[in-house]
């Protein structure tokens, strides 16, 4: 095999509880994957030059080891002597820094791919092993489920068994929010800490909307809102637009409508503001 592409979905956080600080500096973390139908595509093709490159039209994407597609091909190279090159080329279509783990997820996509591509022969667990390495999001990707539980910093996953599919109104404004200058903002307030991925799930499971929409919540909202505390206007524009439920997803700024079907979405979309150009209508993937 030449060549092989693989798609790179994002994912939205219907739950995200920061519960506590970690002795390795990270924050300890509880939170629902949603994986969405908002989608990279990823071109790995072999090549004779003996190195890797990135390459993606999008100008805010790293070509080099900022990237973590770069760094799991590199990782993967080293540790299995492949000594062909590489081109890794991104065709981006999810938001940058934006909350819904476009990098993390085209680092599993190429884990991935180039375990098939270079035939190395890893099973999922070695895979996740990997993606434990790379970064806090990468893991989930790796699982063949729409849905999963994540603990640690988020690289722990407990793939979850439920059949409901949402549908959304996703929206992110044109604006880098760093994960690490949101979680340097956070303060930590943990006494009487709800369990709030226990509050949603039978929610979830059961595809109650209403009261699905009465659960979203995302632990890092006061530091995201301390930084842009103009985004409030995204929550509330798109309540005011007939959204079931609206939620931070990650470290922001990308903000989720819960609708209740393909054309509530649309509908959603056709009424919010037209400032907003990066605006999309998902669903559970």
């Amino acid at each position: 095999m030449h060549r092989l592409t693989v798609l790179s979905p994002a994912k939205l956080n219907l739950v995200l509880d920061v519960v506590g600080k970690r002795p390795d500096g990270f924050h300890e973390l509880r939170t629902i994957f949603e994986r969405i139908s908002l989608t990279d595509q990823i071109i790995l093709t072999r090549n004779k030059t003996n190195k890797i490159s990135i390459r993606c039209a999008h100008p805010h994407v790293p070509r080099g080891p900022g990237n973590l597609a770069f760094k799991a091909a590199m990782m993967l190279s080293k540790d299995f002597s492949i000594s062909e090159g590489l081109d890794i080329n991104i065709i981006k279509n999810i938001p940058v820094a934006a909350g819904l783990a476009g990098g993390s997820s085209n680092a599993a996509a190429v884990l991935a791919g180039l375990n098939r591509l270079w035939q190395i022969g890893l099973n999922n667990a070695q895979l996740v092993d990997y993606a434990a390495r790379l970064g806090s999001d990468v893991a989930f990707f790796l699982y063949n489920s729409p849905y999963a539980l994540g603990t640690g910093r988020g690289e722990l996953i407990k793939p979850l068994k439920i059949n409901t599919k949402l549908w959304h109104l996703l929206v992110t404004p044109r604006v880098k929010m760093l994960t690490k200058d949101v979680f340097t903002r956070l303060k930590l307030k943990l006494t009487n800490k709800k369990d709030n991925v226990n509050i949603l799930l039978p929610f979830l499971r059961k595809g109650d909307l209403t009261g699905l929409a009465g659960a979203l919540s995302n632990g890092l909202e006061p530091a995201i809102l301390s930084l842009r505390p103009d985004f409030i206007y995204i929550k509330k524009k798109l309540l005011d637009a007939g959204a079931i439920g609206v939620c931070f997803s990650g470290s922001g700024p990308s903000v989720f409508g819960l609708a209740g079907s393909q054309k509530h979405a649309e509908s959603l979309r056709a009424k919010f503001d037209r400032r907003y150009t990066q605006s999309f209508v998902v669903s559970t993937l």
